[in-house]
């Protein structure tokens, strides 16, 4: 059976929205350093949701390309349209950030008409999943739930983060941003679902064993996730006026889902023989990887969810480590992942591929984990100065931060070093697999 070809391009056209992502992330951090570093051409207004724009497109869309090769008997033409669909609305958002034109919330802020093709779009995707998927609705291990939750709550959530639009909300400055940081830590909690069940979709797959994705851990681990999803997000508004309840429920259960996780992940590794772990290496090497920022993100989000401590770390650059850690640590590496275990299938990488992707590899994770301590060590700093130290000006504050900001950006190169050597491999192999006799 030939395989279609339009899942390669999904993933390709989301590792080349990382590449962006990182080059964007990359600039910004130089404008920290040199603040008129090309200000003119590319100011930080513009490089940040730049920056957000092509990192969630890298997820969203290596994600989806996954599940279609995945699913593999899927409607054709469905996937096509869903493809084009995207990829013409994201140019559309490009343009529309460097013509300046910013007219949605934070992480969204591309102007809301963008919201029709892309809730579209996920429709199409969802018509699709439940069409291929419903016929076996019996015997749906794990990960296909965790895809079906996901799809669901994405085009809810991604809905709900626009009812801004609508009078009711505008209206009301605390129901608005409640219902912005509820939409986007929902919208978060979505495309985890997506990501985290393709994780257990290649664990099973590698080890050639399914009873996993269906054992009793593993969709205890989905139920947890989908409480995070629905209820997590409450530990973002903290600050907010709103029920003490919903802040203790949120304290309570936004410190368990990754604990389930770094488990499953932990107990897979045990389980492999070495004959597995070599055929492959790279996916294996990328999910133990993404098993490390599990445990290390997990000390963070449990620390972060104390609501005295959050009173100080939120808004600072320890936000960032911890969203950081998630989606390069964590979603990043499953679906490198992913993507290894499809190109090792497909068209296995030679000694020479096989070897630049591991020293990228080992580039990437020394950088990124002193990126990471910097991040931490910037944001104890940012919250020093706000409540213990009001008068230092501002200005004369972030002076006085230029050599923790010169190893940001530093730590930072050598993160899209690294994945760069990886992601280029990754793209010369997919172009070898597009060159094969596949379906379009």
């Amino acid at each position: 059976m030939k395989t279609n070809k339009y899942p390669f391009y999904f993933i390709t056209i989301g590792l080349i929205a990382l590449l962006l992502g990182l080059l964007c992330g990359l600039l910004a951090g130089f404008q920290y350093v040199v603040p008129t570093f090309i200000k003119e051409v590319l100011p930080f207004y513009v490089l940040r949701p730049l920056h957000t724009l092509f990192v969630v497109s890298w997820i969203l869309l290596a994600a989806i390309g996954g599940i279609y090769y995945y699913l593999q008997n899927g409607n054709k033409s469905l996937v096509k349209w869903h493809f084009w669909l995207f990829t013409s609305t994201g140019i559309g958002i490009i343009f529309s950030f460097l013509n300046k034109n910013f007219e949605g919330k934070e992480y969204l802020e591309f102007p809301s008409y963008f919201y029709f093709p892309i809730a579209l779009g996920w429709i199409v995707f969802g018509i699709n999943y439940f069409k291929t998927t419903l016929p076996n609705f019996k015997n749906w291990p794990v990960y296909f739930w965790m895809w079906a939750t996901g799809i669901v709550f994405m085009i809810y959530h991604f809905t709900e983060a626009h009812l801004w639009m609508l009078p009711y909300f505008k209206s009301n400055y605390i129901q608005n941003i409640a219902l912005q940081w509820k939409a986007g830590g929902s919208y978060v909690g979505s495309w985890n679902m997506l990501v985290y069940g393709t994780a257990l979709y290649v664990m099973a797959k590698i080890s050639k064993d399914e009873s996993y994705a269906k054992s009793p851990k593993a969709f205890f681990f989905y139920l947890l996730g989908l409480t995070n999803l629905m209820f997590g997000w409450a530990h973002h508004i903290y600050i907010i006026p709103t029920a003490p309840w919903i802040r203790y429920f949120a304290y309570a259960i936004s410190m368990t889902e990754w604990v389930i996780l770094f488990s499953i992940i932990y107990d897979w590794k045990k389980s492999l023989s070495e004959e597995t772990k070599i055929e492959f290496s790279i996916a294996y090497r990328l999910m133990i990887l993404a098993d490390f920022w599990v445990f290390l993100n997990l000390l963070l989000a449990l620390l972060m969810s104390i609501p005295s401590i959050n009173l100080f770390t939120h808004g600072t650059h320890i936000t960032v480590a911890h969203s950081m850690g998630t989606t390069i640590g964590i979603n990043t590496l499953i679906l490198l992942s992913s993507i290894a275990y499809i190109l090792e299938i497909e068209n296995p990488f030679t000694k020479l591929s096989q070897s630049r992707i591991e020293i990228g590899i080992k580039i990437f994770n020394y950088s990124f984990l002193l990126f990471w301590i910097v991040l931490l060590i910037l944001g104890v700093q940012k919250s020093y100065w706000t409540f213990f130290t009001k008068a230092i000006p501002f200005g004369q504050f972030q002076d006085s931060m230029h050599w923790m900001y010169l190893l940001f950006t530093f730590f930072g190169t050598g993160i899209l070093v690294g994945l760069y050597l990886v992601v280029l491999e990754f793209l010369k192999n997919m172009q070898l697999i597009s060159k094969k006799d596949l379906e379009i």
